[in-house]
C-alpha cells in the first residue's frame, strides 16, 4: 500500500540522516584523536622546555654559588698562608736570638759580655716576634656560605599545570566616563601571580541594563593589557550606553569573561536636517558643501517634471511646501526650506534642557560661515544672527576678514584669531551659549540670555564647506571655565 511505502521512505530518510550524523561524528572523533596526539606532543615539548629552562637557572645558580665558595676559600687561604709565613719567619728569628742569648749567658766571665748583652737586648727589642699579631686575620668558619633550600623545594614540589584564571570583577565605583573617554577598573577575586595579560571587549548599545545576547554592534577587542585598568580615548558617543567585559589570560589559557557591565555615555547626538536646508547646500549626514548649481538643478528638474517651463523663484520653488503663515515649523521635515540669502541648515534634534556640546570644522577658504543656535521658528528668509530667534558666531572672508558675534541684527567684533574648529556649549537652563576654540578651549564669546523656546543647532555657509562632530560630552575644561565664571560673558543687548 502507498501509506506503507511513504512510511518506509520516512524511515529510510531518517536512517540516512542518522548515518550522516554518525559519519560526521566519526570524522570528528578521528580528528580529535589526531589533535590529541598533536597537542599532547606540543605540551610535552613545552614542558620539557620549561624544565630545561628551570634546570638551566639552577645550574647557573649552582655555578655562581660554587664560584663564590671557591673565591672565599682562596681569599682566606691566601691571608692565612701569608700570616703563617710571617709567623714562621718570626719564630726562626726568635729561636736564633734565644740561642745567642744562652751562649752569651754561659760565657759571663768573658770581657765581651756587656757588649754582647747590649746587642741581645737591642735584638729582642727589634725582633719580629714582638711586632707580630697572634690573632688570625680571617676566620675558618664558612657557615655564611651554607644554604637551606627547604622552602624552595616546597615551591618546586608545588609546581603544577597552569590553572584557568578566575573571572575578573569590574569595579564600577572606580570606573569613569568623562571627556569622551572611559576608564575601566577591575580586580581579580583571588591573587594570581600567573596572569600574563587581560583582554577587554566593549560595544555600543542603546539598551540599559545587562547586555543582551543579540546586538547589532559587534564587540571591539583590546588585547595585551598588563594592568588592571584601561582607558579608552577619543570615543564618539553616538549611542546611549556601552557594554564592557574583561577576561584574564595566562600563558596557556584564557579564563571566563567577567560579568558584563553597562555604562551610560551621555552625549549630544544630532544630524543635519537636509529636508529643510537651503537648496544650494549639499548635505551629507554631518557634512555640508556649498553648491552654486543646487537651486538651478532642482528648478530644471521641476520644469521637466511639470512641463510648464516657468522660471522657479523662491515663491514657486518646487522645494517649498504649501504656504501657510500659521504653520509652526518643527525641528525636522515639518518646515519650509531656507531660501534666498539664508544659506542655512539646522540640526534635527531639539535642545530643551541640560547642557550640550558639539564642534564644527569649516573650510578656511569659505567666503562666509556661521554657527550657533536658533529657535525652530526661525523664518525661511531669515539669516542667522539677524533676528531675535538666533545667536551665532560669524566668519566673513569676503572682501575683508571679519569675526563677530551676532544676535538680533546686532554685532560684536571679536578680537581673537579665527580658529578652524569651533566648539559650541549650550546650557539651556542657565541661558548660556558659549563658543570656544575647539583645540585650546579658549573662550571666544558667551551669550547670556533666557531661552524661551526649544533650540536647534544652526549653521550657515556660503561658497565653502564644513563638517560637524557630534556624540561629544561637555569637556571638563569647559565645565571648569563655566564654574569659575572665567568665560567672557556678554549680554545680548551689548552687541553693537
Amino acid at each position: 500500500p502507498e501509506e506503507q511505502r511513504e512510511a518506509l521512505r520516512k524511515i529510510i530518510t531518517t536512517l540516512a540522516m542518522k548515518n550522516e550524523e554518525i559519519q560526521s561524528f566519526i570524522y570528528s572523533l578521528k580528528q580529535m584523536l589526531l589533535n590529541v596526539e598533536a597537542n599532547s606532543a606540543k605540551v610535552q615539548e613545552d614542558l620539557e622546555a620549561e624544565f630545561q629552562s628551570l634546570f638551566s637557572v639552577l645550574e647557573e645558580l649552582k655555578d655562581g654559588m660554587l664560584m663564590k665558595i671557591k673565591q672565599d676559600r682562596a681569599s682566606r687561604t691566601y691571608e692565612l698562608q701569608n700570616q703563617l709565613a710571617a709567623c714562621t719567619r718570626a719564630l726562626e728569628s726568635s729561636e736564633e736570638l734565644l740561642e745567642t742569648a744562652n751562649q752569651t749567658l754561659q760565657a759571663m766571665d768573658s770581657e765581651d759580655f756587656p757588649q754582647a748583652a747590649k746587642q741581645i737586648k737591642d735584638g729582642v727589642t727589634m725582633a719580629p716576634a714582638f711586632r707580630l699579631s697572634l690573632k688570625a686575620k680571617v676566620s675558618d668558619n664558612m657557615s655564611h656560605l651554607m644554604v637551606d633550600f627547604a622552602q624552595e623545594r616546597q615551591m618546586l614540589q608545588a609546581l603544577k599545570f597552569l590553572p584557568v584564571p578566575s573571572a575578573p570583577v569590574i569595579d564600577l565605583a572606580e570606573s569613569l566616563v568623562a571627556d569622551n573617554c572611559v576608564t575601566l577598573v577591575w580586580r581579580m577575586p583571588d591573587e594570581d601571580s600567573k596572569i600574563d595579560h587581560y583582554v577587554l571587549e566593549y560595544r555600543r548599545t542603546n539598551f540599559e541594563g545587562p547586555p543582551r545576547l543579540k546586538e547589532d554592534q559587534p564587540w571591539m577587542v583590546i588585547e595585551g593589557i598588563r594592568q588592571t585598568e584601561y582607558t579608552l580615548t577619543g570615543l564618539k558617543f553616538d549611542m546611549k550606553y556601552m557594554n564592557f567585559r574583561v577576561k584574564a589570560c595566562n600563558k596557556a589559557v584564557a579564563g571566563e569573561f567577567s560579568e558584563p557591565v553597562t555604562l551610560e555615555t551621555p552625549a549630544f547626538m544630532f544630524r543635519l536636517d537636509a529636508s529643510t536646508s537651503h537648496q544650494n547646500l549639499r548635505v551629507d549626514d554631518l557634512s555640508v558643501e556649498w553648491d552654486a548649481m543646487g537651486g538651478k538643478v532642482q528648478d530644471i528638474k521641476a520644469r521637466e517634471k511639470d512641463g510648464k517651463g516657468r522660471t522657479a523663484s523662491p515663491i514657486n520653488s518646487p522645494a517649498r511646501g504649501t504656504p501657510s503663515p500659521k504653520r509652526m515649523p518643527s525641528g525636522r521635515g515639518g518646515r519650509d526650506r531656507f531660501t534666498a540669502e539664508s544659506y542655512t541648515v539646522l540640526g534635527d534634534t531639539l535642545i530643551d534642557g541640560g547642557e550640550h556640546y558639539w564642534e564644527v570644522r569649516y573650510e578656511p577658504d569659505s567666503k562666509a560661515f556661521g554657527v550657533g543656535v536658533a529657535y525652530r521658528s526661525l523664518g525661511r528668509f531669515e539669516q542667522l544672527g539677524k533676528t531675535a530667534a538666533s545667536w551665532c558666531l560669524h566668519v566673513n572672508n569676503w572682501l575683508q576678514v571679519s569675526f563677530m558675534a551676532k544676535h538680533a541684527n546686532k554685532v560684536k567684533v571679536l578680537d581673537a584669531p579665527v580658529p578652524d574648529c569651533l566648539g559650541v556649549h549650550c546650557d539651556f537652563h542657565q541661558g548660556l551659549l558659549s563658543f570656544y576654540n575647539a583645540r585650546t578651549k579658549q573662550v571666544l564669546h558667551t551669550f547670556k540670555t533666557r531661552f524661551t523656546q526649544p533650540l536647534l543647532p544652526a549653521f550657515t555657509v556660503w561658497c565653502g564647506s564644513f563638517q560637524v562632530t557630534t556624540g561629544l560630552q561637555v569637556p571638563s575644561s569647559v565645565r571648569c571655565l563655566q564654574k569659575r565664571g572665567s568665560a567672557t560673558s556678554s549680554s545680548n543687548t551689548s552687541l553693537t
